[in-house]
């Protein structure tokens, strides 16, 4: 069990979310959060993920308790305000790595941004797209016309990677999944799962008259040329859970659910 004494809040811009922690405030001193040892997030997975990419930003190693004020809240906690200092302290701890996406636009651009869900590759166009995947320096697939791919870490792949009919991966698995979205060509190939450790390059093909988009997690960049998607082994996030509302379990039971 772990104390924490200084806690930040950050609420999302919704009436929900405000009033929530208007509720919070009555019971508990916040503090600044470049002075708390965890931060209460309030509101749904959008803003729980805006909250992870600041503190993996300002490099704060703190964990991050999660209450549903939003929509599907996959990555928070219910929002039961009584008790919250007793839920904390037998709060479940679970590390996070991110991907880090290395782009390099058509125009020379390069960025380098990280995605706590997925990275996503998507077709600008009525277009489909036309993409080279290298893994570990060799092309395993020469040509694929889609609408897009995706690469997806365990905590993410029940979010976009499932809808795109990719695999629910465990959370302690250190695997990557790499879905393809809408495949015309190769029609059969449904995507990988790939070690952690491995680095994917996606290769644009006629990115002038097929553009693509890159999106890590929230972020686009647009018109780009290639793609190397990488573990940041550097880098881990902290999220907290009530026991009985665990991550890697829920993560777990999502392949149950028809």
């Amino acid at each position: 069990m772990t104390d924490y004494t200084r806690l930040a809040v950050l609420a999302s811009a919704t009436p929900t979310a405000r009033e929530a922690e208007a509720i919070l405030r009555e019971q508990i001193d916040f503090v600044p959060l470049d002075d708390a040892e965890a931060v209460i997030v309030l509101g749904g997975d959008g803003h729980m993920l805006q909250v992870l990419h600041r503190l993996h930003e300002d490099r704060r190693d703190i964990p991050a308790y999660g209450m549903n004020r939003g929509t599907i809240g996959f990555l928070m906690n219910g929002w039961q305000p009584g008790e919250l200092l007793n839920r904390l302290s037998r709060a479940k701890a679970f590390q996070v790595r991110p991907l880090v996406a290395t782009i390099t636009t058509v125009g020379g651009q390069s960025f380098t941004l990280p995605a706590i869900n997925e990275v996503s590759l998507l077709r600008e166009t009525r277009q489909a797209a036309k993409l080279e995947i290298s893994v570990n320096g060799r092309a395993v697939i020469p040509e694929l016309i889609c609408d897009g791919i995706l690469v997806s870490t365990p905590a993410g792949s029940t979010a976009y990677n499932l809808s795109a009919n990719g695999p629910i991966l465990p959370l302690d698995s250190s695997l990557l999944a790499l879905t393809p979205i809408s495949p015309f060509r190769p029609r059969r190939w449904k995507g990988a799962i790939l070690p952690d450790r491995y680095v994917i390059k996606l290769q644009i093909l006629e990115a002038g008259k097929r553009p693509v988009s890159a999106v890590a997690d929230q972020r686009e960049i647009r018109d780009i040329s290639h793609v190397e998607v990488a573990l940041d082994r550097n880098r881990a996030l902290t999220l907290l859970f009530d026991p009985e509302h665990a991550l890697d379990d829920r993560i777990a039971m999502e392949q149950f659910i028809v």
